[in-house]
This record gives structure tokens, sequence and C-alpha cells, in this order.
């Protein structure tokens, strides 16, 4: 592991998922990250962005942001509305970065985020498709549940027929968010690990945007699904932003 110099992460989902929020967070940064070609080029955003159209991607592109270097991000973004070819040139990624034997190329996880304002189709048919046709091997695979927030609405709306009265009545909406927020992380649950490649765990994320907002969920969880103390350690020591959390880690190893 000493030659493994920055921990890489391929991110999935689909598209509008809060992916850039939740990489921004991560990095503690406000920034857009730079983006690179596979061969460390920097490529010019304003070509980046002028070909972000959805169901297409590059995934080899590595984003980076300049908070935190550290980290190595591929976006996977919107292939939920891709041809079968664009799935498959996905899922030869993930396999060959898995065992790259070039070990600074290699994926060391896999954030897959399903957000929360689609919670009317929270597992789609292209998500099945993944998890149970994609074998990643040893990379661990964590289920995000992204803007959970916007279940907040949804609370809401369903207590609106009821009397709620003023006192009261925000313990109601928070009790009634968790209990939504419960009932849809035990429906994608049932879903996928029941596939053939189900995830090694789920993380539920509310309030990226805000500057206070936590990953330390998400790290921890991803830092205990990865099968390498050497890994952990990478991640740990990678991540910037919480300070027990590597106290915490420092004490287990």
């Amino acid at each position: 592991m000493k030659n493994i110099e920055r921990f890489r992460i391929l991110v999935m989902g689909r598209a509008n998922a809060g992916k850039t929020t939740l990489l921004q967070s991560v990095c503690n940064s406000s920034d857009q990250p730079e983006v690179f070609d596979g061969n460390g080029h920097k490529i010019d955003c304003g070509t980046v962005q002028g070909t972000l159209m959805r169901g297409y991607h590059v995934v080899e592109r590595e984003l980076v942001f300049r908070s935190n270097p550290r980290f190595v991000f591929h976006d996977s973004c919107g292939f939920e509305s891709g041809s079968a070819q664009q799935f498959n040139q996905m899922k030869e990624f993930v396999v060959e970065r898995a065992a790259s034997r070039r070990i600074n190329q290699r994926i060391h996880a896999i954030w897959f985020c399903i957000p929360m304002t689609d919670s009317h189709r929270t597992v789609t048919a292209a998500e099945q498709k993944f998890f149970n046709e994609c074998d990643t091997g040893h990379v661990p695979v964590i289920v995000l549940l992204t803007k959970v927030d916007t279940l907040n609405l949804d609370a809401i709306q369903e207590l609106e027929y009821k009397d709620l009265g003023i006192e009261g009545a925000e313990d109601k909406i928070a009790n009634k968010e968790r209990e939504l927020l419960e009932k849809w992380l035990v429906h994608i649950k049932g879903v996928l690990d029941n596939c053939k490649y189900p995830p090694s765990g789920y993380v539920s994320l509310k309030n990226m945007h805000e500057r206070s907002a936590d990953s330390t969920a998400l790290l921890q969880c991803t830092a205990n699904a990865l099968h390498e103390e050497g890994l952990q350690r990478l991640l740990i020591s990678t991540q910037q932003s919480n300070i027990a959390l590597c106290v915490e880690y420092a004490v287990k190893m």
C-alpha cells in the first residue's frame, strides 16, 4: 500500500442525484473539480461542459478538487438512460480498474447514489441491472441515499390534513420524515440485497449543500467495508475534515 498515492472512488447514480455537492462536501470545497484524462492531462472545462448531456459519460476522466487532490473521483452518470453499449463500457471500466496491475489506477470504492427526490421510483431497472450483473470483486459498493432532506416536504404533505397545531408540529414532521426514510431504506435494501452482487453498506445523507454538512458516516461506512487495513489507513489519512475519525482508526490500528 506504500506505493498507492491517492484514494480513488467511482461515483455512480442518476443525473441530479447530488453527486457534485456530495464530493464538494467530502473535499471541503465549494469549487468545481478539475478534470483530467486517463493520462493525467488537464481538460478544458468548457469542453467538458459541452459534452455533459444525459446518458453520456466518459468514466475514465478523473475529477480532482484542489482542496484535497489525494481524492480522485470518476463519474459514471446518467447510464440509466443510456444504451446497452454505454452500460457495458461502465462495466468494463469497473472490472478493469478493480484489479488493474497499475496499482495507482485501481478504484478502491464505489459510491452509488439514489436520490430521495425520486422516492416514487427508488430503485430503477438500470440500478437492479448493475447489482445483478456487475461483479466489483473486492471493491465495496456503498449505496448513498442522497437529498434525504427533501423528505421533509413529503412529511408535511402527509400530515397536512391532520390538525398539527402550532405546538409539537415540528417534532411530528421530523418523526414522519424519519418514518418515511426508514420505509424507503427497508424497500431499497429489500430489492438490492436480493441481487446477485448486493451493496456492502447503506448511508443516508442530508443537507450536504450546507457548510455544516457531515460526511463522517459515509467515510466510516466506506472504511469499514474495505478489506485491507492499508486502504483503510489511506482513506482516513486522505480525508482531512474529521479529526475524530482519524483518532478512532489510529486507536483501532
